[in-house]
């Protein structure tokens, strides 16, 4: 989608609004407590590149074996457009946090979209990766439920690689 011309309004906004993607502006997130899993993880700060790549890696493993598609490049392109690579961050600014359902996570999930897009406990399992299937701040969690989002809403543009032209 485009922008018009002077205005500076993006008019594909709507269409990212129930993934909870919005611009780049990571200082306007505030951090929101998120579960222990995740802040023990990592403190409420942004992950190291060892730790983003590790999740990503295990993400893609689960994606594959459900054929949700998403490259590496692509995934840490949203991430870091998103949460700058920050599992416990909320952002609490956009019409999503003022309809009481923040966007959260790496890749910024609201609640409705998690729950309806998750996969079973016994996908990560199964693709030997250790993750917490309904913890939307659990880093592979988040990432998988995303692209399966993505994927579902946006199949013509390759899902999660394609939908970075809109922001």
């Amino acid at each position: 989608m485009k922008s018009r011309k002077g205005t500076g309004v993006v008019v594909a906004f709507v269409g990212f609004a129930s993934l909870g993607i919005i611009g780049s502006a990571v200082n306007s997130f505030l951090p929101q407590q998120a579960n222990a899993s995740a802040e023990s993880r990592i403190n409420g700060k942004p992950a190291s590149n060892k730790q983003l790549d590790g999740w990503i890696r295990e993400a893609l493993k689960v994606m594959s074996q459900e054929n949700i598609p998403g490259t590496y490049e692509g995934v840490h392109r949203n991430i870091i457009r998103e949460s700058g690579g920050n599992p416990s961050i909320c952002n609490h600014t956009d019409i999503n946090a003022r309809n009481g359902i923040p966007s959260c996570g790496l890749l910024q999930v609201i609640p409705p979209t998690f729950e309806a897009h998750k996969l079973p406990q016994s996908a990560y399992d199964q693709a030997g990766v250790t993750a917490d299937a309904d913890d939307r701040f659990d880093p592979v969690a988040n990432i998988v439920t995303a692209c399966a989002y993505a994927w579902s809403r946006y199949p013509g543009k390759g899902g999660i690689d394609g939908i970075n032209e809109a922001y």
